[in-house]
């Protein structure tokens, strides 16, 4: 992934450092986020964090307090994927901090930008198996790009500084700082330094000029090129970059899951999602390729399916912030380590060969008139497609949308078009339940005037509905939009096509009345059958300043189509016709 941020931007001027007078740990770690231009967390306070809350108190910084820490970390990871700073977030030892342990994988295996602080018991009882006490650094060591835990109040500013500098450089992450109570509790004097040391850290934002060349080599000789961009190119902000190089080499291209808007979907030049439910064309490009050029993607295996049959007949050129991803699950030729835009920069401004694909493209964009994505006609509830459709339509395509993971997801991902960066927020690598509703929550907090959508499972709005209850508080005009087909969606797709029809625990009879339950919380619910009363209730809803759900009650057996069964090629699809 790539990543163009750098630690001052996210900090106050440099300044020499500064002694201050005797100050407590608490104070001292208000002052450091201060300093470093927090204006935002999320988080929920308990024993071993009272200090650090006492000090909130008295020297406010905003903050948010989730009904649950899972959704606080879930909401600062809406916050940083659209807003760009990193998401902050504290909570207490014990459960306190494992409760985090979902978001802060989520946002490691997406590249978020965060920083966790947890609270500890104090240093003298650590490893006793104190009352709410979590090897926290030990749990979080695998799944966190660095993690510390503070020994001496002294430390605390560095440790801070180098946290948000590791966090929003390079390939971007969670970093996770662990603060004994008596740490917070120490009195002492303390210097502040900007200077940062970290000899082992130096992500390579710019390109080798010898791989830029080859690629420049590669290009002149394609007939088949290909772009694969990634969640890299949204990261880097070099979205304006990638489309100058499109247009000016005309080369198709493919986003994965994660990098929809960072090249406009409503470009001639836009193939569609790839991978397991992407576009027939976008795989067809990505199997045929001779040429295929990945920015800022790590080739998952939902986009490449079989890897025996992926990209054959291509050379690979990787553009890539982190080295690790390059040649980790596909052969590359042409291995580029570079922050995204740097790289993009620096190939817009050599005088490249445009490939002769003009047959190559013609045969593409024959295969999406050929190929289209398709929905199935009649039957009893609303065409989940369609949904999506008069969501795009009221919204002009404008919205911020967040969603949990399953079929609503790819339905979103295949119908919304993104046109525009930073509009789009999922869980990609985990897969998170759970996820879609409080990332909207920081995605309105970190964007009040825009309109954010939260796209939400019937099954996955349950795991952190309980934040109905902050939307309420702060009058968020967040939109939840359940897609209510009385199933865990995707399992039961997954149990119809593999497992002859087998709904193990799949279907979910007993709901909650969605509308009371908003109305509990003093927000407007509707329940919605047919796609007219869809859109009459959201042409009134969407665009307004208040909090709505809407519950909507979608064709209960409607699959998500195309699809690549597992083990299967980009080339063996299925459900490509209507059926």
């Amino acid at each position: 992934m790539s990543q163009n941020a750098k630690a001052e931007d996210f900090k106050l001027e440099a300044q020499a450092p500064e002694n201050k007078g005797p100050i407590d740990g608490a104070d001292l770690f208000i002052e450091t986020l201060k300093r470093e231009n927090v204006e935002v967390m999320f988080g929920y306070p308990g024993g071993a964090v009272l200090p650090l809350y006492d000090a909130l108190y008295k020297n406010p910084i905003r903050h948010i307090l989730a009904r649950h820490e899972q959704a606080a970390i879930h909401a600062a990871e809406g916050y940083a994927r659209v807003s760009g700073k990193p998401g902050v977030v504290l909570a207490t030892s014990g459960p306190g901090a494992t409760n985090l342990v979902t978001g802060i994988t989520d946002a490691m295996m997406d590249s978020i930008p965060l920083v966790v602080f947890t609270g500890q018991v104090a240093t003298g009882v650590i490893g006793s198996d104190a009352f709410q006490e979590a090897d926290v650094i030990g749990i979080t060591m695998p799944i966190t790009k660095h993690n510390y835990q503070v020994r001496s109040m002294e430390d605390l500013p560095r440790i801070v500084h180098e946290a948000f500098h590791i966090a929003t450089t390079g390939r971007p992450g969670p970093v996770l700082i662990d603060i004994p109570k008596d740490i917070a509790q120490s009195v002492g004097e303390v210097k502040f330094v900007d200077e940062l040391n970290l000899p082992g850290y130096q992500p390579n934002f710019k390109p080798n000029s010898l791989q830029v060349k080859k690629l420049r080599s590669a290009l002149a000789q394609a007939k088949k090129p290909v772009i694969l961009a990634g969640a890299g190119v949204l990261h880097a902000k070099a979205s304006e970059e990638l489309l100058q190089f499109v247009e000016k080499m005309q080369i198709p291209v493919v986003n994965t899951l994660l990098g929809l808007g960072g090249f406009p979907s409503s470009h001639p030049l836009f193939l569609g999602m790839g991978g397991m439910h992407g576009t027939h064309t976008a795989n067809k490009a990505l199997y045929e390729a001779d040429l295929l050029i990945n920015i800022g993607a790590r080739f998952d295996d939902r986009l490449t399916g079989n890897l025996a049959h992926f990209a054959q007949h291509a050379t690979v050129a990787h553009i890539d912030i982190d080295p690790a991803e390059i040649g980790k699950n596909v052969p590359t030729q042409i291995p580029i380590v570079a922050d995204a835009r740097e790289a993009l920069k620096k190939i817009l401004s050599l005088d490249f060969e445009a490939p002769k694909a003009d047959e190559w493209r013609a045969i593409l964009e024959q295969d999406k008139v050929e190929n289209p994505l398709w929905n199935t006609e009649g039957g009893d509830g609303i065409s989940p497609q369609a949904l999506m459709k008069i969501i795009h339509e009221i919204t002009e395509g404008d919205a911020v949308v967040t969603t949990d993971v399953g079929q609503h997801q790819m339905w979103t991902a295949q119908y919304y078009g993104f046109n525009k960066p930073d509009q789009w927020v999922t869980s990609g690598g985990l897969g998170t339940m759970g996820f879609g509703f409080p990332s909207a929550i920081g995605a309105q907090i970190a964007k009040p005037d825009k309109t954010v959508v939260a796209v939400a499972g019937d099954a996955g709005f349950q795991m952190t509905l309980q934040e109905l209850g902050l939307v309420a508080e702060l009058k968020l005009p967040v939109k939840i939009i359940v897609y209510n087909n009385m199933a865990l969606g995707m399992v039961r797709q997954w149990q119809e096509t593999f497992y002859e029809e087998r709904y193990s625990q799949s279907l979910i009879p007993v709901q909650p009345d969605f509308v009371k339950l908003a109305d509990a919380y003093g927000i407007r619910g509707y329940v919605v059958q047919t796609e007219e009363e869809a859109e009459k209730v959201m042409r009134e809803t969407l665009k307004d300043n208040e909090p709505v759900l809407i519950d909507c009650r979608i064709k209960p057996k409607e699959m998500v189509y195309p699809m690549i069964a597992p083990g299967k090629g980009l080339h063996e699809m299925i459900g490509v016709k209507p059926q």
